[in-house]
């Protein structure tokens, strides 16, 4: 009953300032509108930004470094081994970027239960041929059907089919870069030149787009059999192993198990793209920081309307204390004032945040160097709603907090001699 009676009078003082009131409600609305339609951007932007390697890049890459031996030969010798010694132009050891026993390690690796999948590759380092100009660029020979199941590869291939390079023999498919300088169309036979002299002719069968200008103008594709002909190398031959996790968290200690394992160098995508994820989390920083500014603002704007309403109510305030309202009961009125705003000002802002990201979501966005994307990102994770909704009624009940306790404090006999 008491609840009932304190409800009735926080509604009828706010039907007398209406006006106010109304204006506290749209403030709240509006910032929670710009908080989740800004989140839901900022959210939609890393998501297609970190897209463009989680979809692309493997969790955990193995492979063969080139580098120079731990151990010179003199610090195994009998004579100098406990000394300390320096040995000046180090050559790195004599060995192929080849991973030896590459089935067994993939046969390995697709039986543990925390891999999703295995892909293997050969980067191989060439020559685009044009007339008499030679560029430098890489050909990566891929299982076609690995890479389109794992890293989304079909998606890539702007032009032509992809399955076309595993059934089209001495086929290529060139990063749109590559065929730009070349003025390759489909259909045309292109030379290039491995890194051991060969000269070889290859079919265009697609363009690919990654979205990363500097990678489009070097790279392309061709399958797994054609480059180890490329490389006059073994049907055995493999010089990365690509690896797709259940759980991108494992991958760190996923790749130090795996190169202790199998004896290679292995990097995991956290590790090999660390700029990316700054850049995220920058960016969700400060999407957060505007948002919460927004409603900051917004609570400051309640508060001064219910200081505003405290002294022109002073005497409708020394009624409600003469006639056996405690001081207590004062406070839950004006704080009931401000929930009541800030609940539906949220709930509000809430519908109108979700529309408007819907809208954005509906504009087209083309552009050249992102094929697979044709409308603006918008990322609906509800738990930018929750933290919306939450800081909301934080907001404004704080805002309420204070000219309420002022309010409860209030003498009504000083009120009425006043008067």
């Amino acid at each position: 009953m008491k609840f009932k009676l304190i409800s009735s009078v926080s509604f009828s003082l706010m039907l007398a300032r209406l006006k106010q009131t109304t204006v506290a409600a749209v403030g709240v609305t509006f910032s929670i509108t710009m908080f989740i339609t800004l989140l839901s951007f900022m959210g939609g932007l890393n998501d297609l930004l970190d897209g463009l390697i989680t979809k692309r890049s493997p969790h955990v890459r193995l492979y063969n470094e080139v580098e120079p031996s731990e151990k010179q030969p003199v610090d195994r010798s009998l004579q100098f081994g406990r000394h300390y010694n320096f040995v000046s132009s180090v050559k790195p050891k004599n060995e192929m970027p080849e991973i030896y026993n590459s089935r067994k390690i993939m046969n390995t690796l697709q039986h543990d239960t925390r891999v999703a999948g295995v892909s293997p590759k050969i980067t191989a380092q060439v020559f685009y041929n044009v007339g008499s100009i030679d560029f430098a660029g890489s050909v990566n020979g891929i299982d076609v059907d690995a890479e389109a199941k794992l890293f989304s590869f079909k998606d890539y291939v702007t032009t032509g089919n992809y399955i076309d390079l595993k059934n089209t023999p001495n086929s290529i498919i060139l990063g749109k870069g590559v065929a730009d300088k070349m003025l390759a169309d489909i259909g045309d036979l292109i030379q290039i030149t491995t890194s051991k002299g060969e000269r070889v002719q290859l079919i265009v069968v697609g363009y690919f787009q990654s979205g990363l200008m500097d990678i489009d103008k070097i790279q392309s594709y061709t399958s797994l059999s054609t480059a180890q002909k490329l490389l006059v190398e073994t049907d055995n031959y493999i010089t990365d192993i690509q690896i797709k996790v259940n759980e991108l968290e494992m991958a760190p200690e996923l790749a130090k198990e795996y190169a202790r394992i199998f004896e290679t160098n292995a990097v995991d995508i956290q590790t090999a793209n660390a700029q990316f994820e700054t850049g995220s989390s920058v960016r969700t920083l400060i999407s957060y920081a505007v948002g919460i500014t927004l409603l900051i603002v917004a609570g400051f704007g309640i508060y001064n309307i219910l200081n505003m309403m405290i002294y022109e109510k002073m005497d409708t305030i020394a009624i409600l204390k003469a006639t056996g309202f405690s001081g207590n009961d004062v406070k839950n009125i004006f704080i009931l004032i401000s929930m009541t705003i800030g609940i539906l000002g949220g709930l509000l802002g809430l519908l109108f945040g979700f529309i408007l990201s819907m809208i954005i979501d509906q504009i087209p966005f083309v552009t050249a160097a992102l094929p697979t994307i044709k409308t603006y990102a918008i990322n609906y994770n509800p738990k930018f709603y929750i933290i919306g909704i939450v800081f909301s009624i934080i907001t404004t009940y704080l805002a309420g907090y204070f000219p309420a306790k002022k309010a409860s404090k209030l003498d009504p006999v000083i009120i009425i001699r006043g008067k």
